[in-house]
């Protein structure tokens, strides 16, 4: 009996983007001692048996709960789950000499800052010009132990209009090790985003499961807890600055859905600054002024997008073993439409406050 389910785990735009496959098997009473890797070769379609092999020296093979290696025979009964990295590939990935900025390279992944604007992945509508592209172009003249060619491997994705760090792994195994990772949420990520309002709070959490909205396929909503739709999702937030009308805040993801902090943002009444999909680009906080109003007007003409930034990631080298963490900074746009705000804060007249 095969189960199969499809799952996201994060920021993405299109429904058909899936990072991970998790399959679950129960072994049929009459199947004949077989090893793993040859049985689950057989049923899953689109894979390789190095790919398998692979998932499982990182411990993404589990029978009856337990990691298995590569050789062991399944017996009748056995319960398998596996998980598998399945990153999107609508279309052959060709190199494309684009520049991207790495901070961070070893054998096994490279830390990407993603410029804001940069699709991630070839998709439907962006089939050139992506991280991808780009990194297969960055990647052609190295090769991998056993002299195969080096090509990039997602792990997750973040949006095209949003900025910041990415992790994308040079081999399978490291692909698989983080994949893991980021499927039982063993990392720390960091978020910075300019919202819409004033906190009454330093700090606070969101809980809210987090779906496709039923009349809008391309954006998410929040379903309540005990709700059979969306998927659990956990949000931290604590106010980094206070501007009045605005507020910069750092997210950290517990989990790490679809659109979760700009959907989890508008459901607590703060929508990302100029985030057209979730009405921050409307001029939702301040006065009737005309020079407030031609301010906020250049501020979003200055960055024309969600105000949303991966400042920072934190996880076990999948190698190595040891905790890595990266940072980064604001990119320009970001970093221009704060500092007008605090310069704007400190001169409005006083009718204003």
């Amino acid at each position: 009996m095969k189960d199969e389910s499809q799952i996201t785990e994060t920021e993405g735009t299109n429904p058909k983007d899936e990072l991970y496959e998790h399959y679950r098997f129960v072994v049929d009473p009459g199947t004949e001692l077989l090893r793993i890797d040859k049985y689950l070769f057989n049923l899953i379609r689109n894979t390789s048996r190095n790919k398998i092999q692979q998932a499982s020296k990182a411990g993404c093979i589990l029978v009856n709960g337990n990691p298995v290696r590569q050789n062991y025979k399944v017996h009748p009964n056995d319960v398998i789950s596996i998980l598998m990295p399945n990153p999107p590939r609508d279309t052959e990935v060709y190199p494309e000499d684009i520049p991207v900025n790495i901070m961070y390279e070893d054998d096994d992944f490279v830390i990407v800052n993603k410029e804001p604007g940069m699709v991630v992945h070839p998709a439907f509508g962006n089939y050139t010009g992506t991280l991808v592209n780009a990194l297969c172009f960055y990647f052609q003249d190295q090769r991998q132990a056993d002299g195969t060619p080096v090509k990039p491997l997602l792990v997750h994705r973040i949006d095209k209009n949003t900025s910041g760090l990415m992790v994308v792994t040079k081999n399978e195994l490291a692909q698989m090790r983080l994949a893991k990772v980021f499927f039982n949420h063993d990392l720390e990520r960091k978020y910075w985003a300019l919202v819409w309002g004033d906190f009454e709070e330093d700090s606070g959490t969101i809980v809210g499961n987090v779906g496709r909205h039923p009349k809008d396929r391309m954006i998410m909503t929040v379903f309540p807890e005990d709700d059979e739709r969306g998927k659990h999702a956990v949000t931290h937030w604590r106010v980094l600055e206070r501007f009045g009308y605005v507020t910069l805040v750092e997210c950290q993801l517990e989990t790490g859905r679809t659109h979760q902090i700009r959907v989890h943002m508008q459901h607590i009444g703060h929508p990302l600054f100029n985030d057209e999909s979730y009405g921050g680009h409307r001029i939702l906080k301040g006065t009737t002024f005309s020079k407030y109003q031609q301010f906020i007007r250049n501020c979003f003409a200055l960055m024309p997008r969600q105000a949303l930034h991966a400042k920072s990631i934190g996880f076990k080298h999948p190698t190595k073993g040891e905790y890595v963490l990266f940072e980064s900074e604001l990119p320009a746009d970001f970093q221009t439409v704060v500092d007008k705000w605090r310069d704007y804060v400190s001169s409005r007249p006083m009718e204003e406050n």
